[in-house]
């Protein structure tokens, strides 16, 4: 037969459970804010890779808009 469980117990687990949501939530957020970070370093990686490319190629603007058909 099933032990029953007291009122105290089953609330002493739900605070347990409460808790650990919690400091997972916590780490999510910490990982969420480090990959946004690395995503701009990443951006700005890229945006400084094709700066370069466009300055070496001596292309103008216009020349550079018409081949990205923008």
């Amino acid at each position: 037969m099933a032990r029953t469980r007291s009122m105290t117990s089953i609330d002493a687990e739900i605070s347990k459970v409460e808790n650990e949501l919690s400091k997972l939530q916590e780490k999510q957020d910490a990982l969420i804010a480090q990959l946004t970070e690395l995503q701009k370093l990443k951006q700005e990686f890229e945006t400084k890779q094709v700066m370069d490319a466009f300055r070496k190629s001596g292309k103008s603007l216009q020349e550079l808009m018409t081949f990205l058909d923008v």
